[in-house]
């Protein structure tokens, strides 16, 4: 069992991680001191290219912080990319649909699915794991499908059932604009996080959201959200040199 798995699936209290957009491995190096569960490199919303996300996951691995990766596309590339790299989960963006959670748990897998395998990558130990140890290394990769739409809030329980999907993100901006909304906590838009919310707890699964603060995460908490992102590397700088800027703002 991976260290993500074991952390994401068998820990008394909720995970707490925060993303990752700055194109250095050095941050995280940095943020394996910090006590955070894990973290997630952007590459939706970030310039990190293939090369970068290679060497940010080599220095998650020297820091012992479980990386996960939320993915720019689905093209199957991609998700073979992402996981030779030795990433231990993917975040999957706009999963509306039973089917496209199907797929991306397919494109994950090695037995029952369609990645590709070579004994030559990270995940595999550069060839030292042996074919059988690699293919079950590389199954344990965490897929975490975003709800993003009201098809996919619709969806959210047929979605949280397929098997290999781990668990459910609610993306609130994305979701808002779907919505035709352009505020993330319009009592709709909360209101459609919170039914996604509960369709991951009902099927056992991990239930995430994003919090802007430790209020609303505990406000989550107590709903029983288990897994959050808060902020990013770039929010964390931002806030913190405000803050010597600014200190009795």
């Amino acid at each position: 069992m991976t260290l993500a798995r074991t952390l994401l699936r068998h820990s008394a209290r909720y995970q707490v991680g925060t993303f990752v957009k700055t194109a250095s491995p050095h941050v995280i190096e940095i943020l394996g001191h910090s006590g955070l569960d894990f973290a997630v490199l952007d590459a939706e919303h970030a310039p990190l290219d293939r090369a970068m996300l290679d060497l940010m996951m080599l220095a998650g691995r020297a820091a012992n912080l479980p990386l996960l990766v939320r993915i720019p596309d689905n093209l199957p590339a991609t998700f073979l990319s992402v996981l030779d790299m030795g990433a231990q989960g993917l975040l999957v963006p706009h999963v509306d649909t039973v089917a496209q959670a199907e797929a991306a748990v397919r494109q994950s897998r090695f037995r029952g699915g369609s990645r590709g395998y070579s004994s030559s990558p990270r995940f595999a130990g550069y060839g030292t794991l042996g074919m059988a140890k690699a293919l079950t290394a590389g199954d344990q990769a965490l897929v975490i499908c975003q709800i993003e739409s009201p098809q996919a809030v619709a969806n959210a329980a047929a979605i949280a059932a397929v098997p290999g999907v781990d668990g459910l993100f609610i993306g609130r901006a994305d979701l808002a604009l779907a919505m035709g909304l352009e505020d993330a906590k319009h009592p709709d838009v909360l209101a459609a996080a919170d039914h996604s919310i509960a369709a991951a707890l009902a099927a056992g699964k991990l239930a995430g959201v994003f919090a802007g603060t430790p209020a609303e995460r505990d406000r989550y908490a107590a709903q029983g959200v288990n897994w959050f992102v808060m902020g990013s590397d770039q929010s964390l700088l931002r806030d913190s040199a405000a803050a010597m800027a600014h200190p009795d703002a």
